[in-house]
């Protein structure tokens, strides 16, 4: 009878665990995000090395062909491996969004505590110029600017990475405000803890999971910006290797060769897709810590 009990009790305990360890287990959809995003990077780092055909080779003969055992995903307008165009496009997709989610990591997140923690004159100056940030159609001021100043994709990088920090400094300060009533925040000022250390050692590491996100959130919201105008032509340079590029140049074949021009827009779906599941896995695997320094 006794040893029966013990068996029970074992099964209730073992089966209380087990939804226990499934949350620590990453989900399908986040691993298969995770594996896009891996593929991604390798096409970044070694995209010629892994182009079958030079994405910049012409051949009018084999023009709006279909998918074929030499070309994967057929070939454009002007005989243009897509496939290979398609890897090749991966670096101006990844690494302008990159660089500018990075800029408005730092920025936004330096200017956020700065305005959350001091407050005074110097939150109104940073919430006042957050304000006519945000207020301006950033989109329009873009084009405007870029077709003023000629374009292109760095200016188009530079522009929208300025543009995103009021963003992040936003979400940055309301995550500040809400921490500042905290105990050990008055803890530390009481004990004369430096401010520079109570905000980015103290604070931050509290504030973590809400700017990993938010990062996240503004790479994938940087990548369909870049993309979108270099579908206007005010992105990338006619012919260069850009997702948003092929998108327009293969207009004209959706029914010639469909994929050519379904391909890129899949790609940047898919990794826009991918980045924002990633970014609210990371903000729950980090939140469901709930460490206070």
């Amino acid at each position: 009878m006794v040893e029966g009990v013990v068996s029970l009790t074992k099964t209730f305990e073992a089966r209380a665990k087990s939804p226990a360890k499934r949350r620590r287990l990453m989900p399908v959809s986040i691993a298969l995000c995770f594996f896009f995003l891996a593929i991604m990077v390798l096409m970044v780092l070694f995209g010629p090395l892994l182009a079958p055909h030079d994405p910049q080779a012409q051949n009018a003969l084999a023009g709006s062909a279909g998918p074929s055992a030499e070309h994967w995903l057929g070939t454009d307008m002007l005989g243009r491996d897509v496939f290979s165009r398609l890897v090749s496009g991966a670096r101006s997709a990844i690494s302008g969004p990159l660089l500018i989610a990075i800029g408005a990591l730092v920025c936004g997140n330096i200017l956020g505590l700065l305005s959350g923690y001091r407050g005074g004159i110097l939150d109104f100056v940073i919430m006042r110029w957050v304000d006519l940030m945000v207020a301006m159609p950033s989109l329009l001021v873009i084009i405007v600017a870029a077709g003023a100043l000629g374009g292109g994709y760095w200016m188009a990088v530079a522009l929208l990475g300025v543009l995103s920090v009021p963003f992040d400094t936003r979400v940055i300060r309301a995550a500040t405000l809400e921490q500042m009533p905290r105990p050990y925040v008055e803890a530390a000022k009481t004990l004369g803890v430096p401010n520079r250390r109570i905000m980015f050692l103290h604070i931050w590491p509290n504030i973590a999971a809400t700017a990993f996100a938010n990062t996240f959130l503004v790479f994938a919201g940087s990548l369909i910006a870049l993309s979108g105008l270099s579908f206007l032509g005010m992105g990338a340079e006619p012919g260069t290797p850009d997702w948003g590029q092929m998108l327009a140049e293969n207009q004209s074949l959706l029914f010639a060769n469909p994929v050519a021009s379904i391909a890129p827009g899949v790609a940047i779906i898919l990794a826009a897709t991918a980045t924002n599941l990633i970014g609210d896995w990371t903000f729950e695997k980090i939140s469901s810590r709930g460490a206070t320094r």
